[in-house]
């Protein structure tokens, strides 16, 4: 049976795209790197998804991806990263030059202190290799919020300031300061900040951080928040120009329609999302969206308004699309298949499409 190949939009059809920095199909393209929010398979175990995240960290590796992030949300069944700090080092460890980090982890729920000691130790164990991509959401629901926080209540100011602790407890010690990260203080552990709106660009750009959006599941505010981080950007001791990453769902496939079939495991995760009914990654489903209403197929492609789905020409085709509509970096790929080898078989042809091959 034929499978109907659904194109998503690209940034060109957002509203609000302008040409600005064209970046031409002549060009190179951003390098690579992956975010994995190591997903629990129906059928498989937290075991199975934590090596699947080893085995894909060392796979894309050997294809040149600049980094390997893990995400922190916890009390989601399909989620196997809430421990992002301990997962961070577990495939540190299994890796051998690739920068590994958070993508991220979510600061309010969590001292500076004890980030700074975290992140420190691994920077001691992996010199030159650890990120630390830091949110403020709290990655998670209202009740498991209250329980990771215990009575702290978040405003809107304790980001910026949690920030600029974790940059003093990283950076070196300074005379008379009375609290130091052991291990951390001169790691100097390089800070990325994250958003999926224009409150983390702005402090970015004013901090002169490098910068990452959500674009993998919160596409809307993606340009806007560019514009506002570039224009905005103040040249810092760690970063002289902006540096902007974006997150990028891709299934790729030798052809359209299989990846389209593919995708549906992702369709299904977005759905589940939507509709608050969080599970484990599902099987591919023939003609998902097909079986599914319209409010519900429209908001599925609105939450991936950026992602790339089909074969090797397609996908060189999108990645030059996004290229030119952000003028990204970087992109971190994200790339839910339900099955492993054909997980490893997408990012192998994103890779190559991403070179030209």
């Amino acid at each position: 049976m034929r499978r109907e190949v659904r194109y998503f939009p690209t940034p060109a059809q957002m509203p609000g795209h302008s040409h600005n920095d064209p970046m031409s199909s002549s060009k190179s393209l951003p390098p690579l790197s992956m975010l994995d929010l190591v997903a629990v398979r129906e059928g498989a175990s937290v075991a199975d998804a934590l090596d699947l995240a080893v085995r894909t960290a060392q796979h894309v590796e050997q294809l040149g991806f600049r980094r390997y992030w893990v995400a922190e949300h916890h009390n989601m069944p399909g989620i196997a990263s809430s421990a992002t700090a301990v997962l961070v080092g577990h495939i540190a460890g299994k890796t051998q030059s690739m920068r590994v980090g958070s993508g991220g982890i979510m600061l309010p729920n969590h001292a500076p202190l004890v980030v700074a000691e975290a992140f420190g130790t691994l920077a001691e164990l992996y010199p030159g290799r650890i990120d630390l991509g830091l949110g403020r959401a709290p990655g998670t629901d209202g009740p498991t919020m209250r329980a990771l926080r215990r009575d702290r209540v978040e405003t809107e100011e304790d980001f910026p300031r949690d920030v600029a602790e974790l940059e003093r407890l990283l950076g070196p010690a300074q005379p008379g300061q009375r609290i130091t990260a052991v291990p951390g203080n001169g790691t100097n552990v390089p800070i990325w900040l994250l958003g999926s709106s224009m409150f983390s660009a702005q402090l970015a750009a004013e901090k002169g951080l490098p910068y990452a959006f959500a674009s993998h599941f919160a596409p809307r505010f993606l340009l806007p928040a560019l514009e506002i981080y570039r224009a905005r950007f103040k040249p810092s001791a760690v970063l002289q120009k902006p540096y902007a990453m974006i997150g990028v769902p891709v299934i790729a496939a030798p052809t359209d329609e299989e990846a389209t079939y593919l995708a549906s495991s992702t369709f299904q995760r977005v759905l589940s999302i939507l509709t608050n009914q969080r599970g484990l990654l599902q099987p591919p489903v023939e003609n998902f969206m097909h079986s599914i209403g319209e409010r519900e197929r429209e908001a599925i492609a609105d939450f991936l308004a950026v992602s790339v789905i089909g074969g090797p020409q397609t996908v060189r085709q999108g990645f030059e699309a996004l290229a030119e509509a952000t003028g990204a970096d970087e992109f971190i790929l994200v790339s839910d298949i339900y099955n492993p080898a054909l997980r490893l078989q997408s990012l192998d042809i994103a890779a190559a499409a991403a070179r030209g091959d």
